[in-house]
């Protein structure tokens, strides 16, 4: 059962995250062909194009927040089956296009899919793995899948594009969800009455209270995770960009685009042995905002091309091999279980969906007015901070609360 589970439930989960993130970043790739094909290039592009990119958030914020109290009644496999069959039709569809109008429906689509899905990885990490396997876990089902997705995917999808066109690329990423992560998940997953650490079944769903999510501090958890998701989304949304403006072109810019995602998987085994090692959650996860986000505000004092990408590598290389194992272990350790699915959604709703949604204007609407994408990213070293700042709030509080209920960071 033991390496089952992590083969069946950890590592089909991860493989369709994978997939997942290929969905959601190929458009950062396509942007200036699609602009160009549906007649938004030019002076529109700022405005036109951060509407492309994020109104995929926009339906994801809601979804999460919505998935996670909506699928609490219901078995985990079949909700990610069907979230990954939509989405991934959906992509396909925008390779046929020609309209703006079904490129932002589509888009739409994919992010309320992909943000009713989300949640589900919680609750398959929380009813299959043991308290003390949940950091190993959420690395194995979310970051991994998430990041090597980003660092091998830039490279791969920028030479497709590259060479056979913007509608090669969004029928072979929505088309690998449709032939094979559908099946491989009706294959592998399994249901969760059959987990070892499921919750006993309820008649109904018990009401959802601040307590059960761990009380008023799990308020500076949300803080802290909209401020990374701005982190996360602004410079991923726009990295492609961003990257070329400073002098990186053709297979060099596919290899700029996926540094920093390089750079988290390199950091993330000396940073998981300290997590383990201490046992810091909250320490370390604010500081993985906090450093990255001192590090970003010098881009305006690199003259380089090569210093600029330096700093964005080494501060997404910390803060996503630090931040997001620890930060998933810590809300899993302090919300009851049977509120997992929905603080999950809450916090990956208002957090990615919502503070990407307000990234990915921020730097397109700063690139516009400045001409340059790196305002924007010294702009969200800025936002990284204060979240840095508000996790270590959360650690204090929680350290405060009585010993029965305190979870020591």
């Amino acid at each position: 059962m033991k390496g089952s589970k992590w083969r069946g439930i950890g590592g089909s989960l991860m493989v369709g995250l994978f997939v997942a993130y290929l969905d959601r970043t190929n458009l950062s790739v396509a942007i200036p062909s699609v602009a160009r094909d549906m007649g938004f290039a030019g002076d529109r592009f700022p405005i036109v194009s951060s509407w492309a990119l994020t109104i995929f958030l926009i339906g994801y914020a809601l979804a999460n927040v919505f998935g996670g109290f909506a699928t609490r009644s219901f078995d985990p496999k079949p909700v990610v089956v069907w979230c990954f069959t939509i989405w991934s039709a959906a992509t396909v569809v925008v390779g046929f296009s020609t309209s703006l109008t079904v490129l932002l429906i589509c888009r739409l689509i994919l992010g309320v899919a992909e943000g009713v899905y989300w949640p589900q990885q919680s609750r398959f990490a929380k009813a299959w793995f043991a308290p003390g396997e949940l950091t190993k876990a959420n690395a194995v089902i979310q970051y991994y899948g998430q990041y090597f997705a980003l660092a091998i995917g830039f490279i791969v999808l920028t030479p497709i594009y590259e060479a056979f066109g913007w509608r090669t690329l969004f029928f072979a990423t929505g088309g690998i969800g449709l032939v094979l992560i559908v099946p491989l998940y009706i294959a592998k997953l399994r249901p969760e009455s059959a987990a070892p650490y499921a919750e006993p079944p309820q008649r109904q769903s018990p009401r959802l209270t601040l307590d059960a999510l761990g009380g008023p501090p799990f308020l500076l958890i949300i803080f802290s995770y909209i401020t990374q998701g701005m982190l996360f989304w602004g410079i991923t949304l726009w990295i492609p960009l961003a990257v070329r403006s400073i002098g990186f072109t053709g297979l060099g810019q596919a290899w700029a685009s996926a540094l920093p995602y390089f750079a988290a998987i390199a950091f993330t085994v000396p940073m998981a042995a300290l997590s383990d090692r201490t046992g810091r959650r909250v320490l370390i996860a604010s500081a993985s905002l906090l450093i990255p986000g001192v590090l970003l505000l010098f881009l305006a004092q690199a003259d380089s091309g090569y210093a600029k990408l330096a700093l964005i590598t080494v501060s997404m290389g910390l803060y996503a091999s630090s931040f997001t194992p620890n930060i998933w272990s810590i809300l899993q350790s302090t919300v009851e279980p049977r509120a997992i699915g929905s603080a999950a959604g809450i916090m990956n709703g208002l957090g990615a969906g919502g503070g990407g949604t307000l990234a990915g204007f921020l730097v397109g609407l700063l690139q516009g007015w400045t001409g340059s994408y790196m305002a924007g990213f010294g702009a969200l070293g800025g936002l990284s901070i204060i979240g840095g700042l508000s996790l270590l709030a959360y650690g204090r509080l929680k350290q405060q609360e009585s010993p029965a209920k305190a979870y020591v960071p």
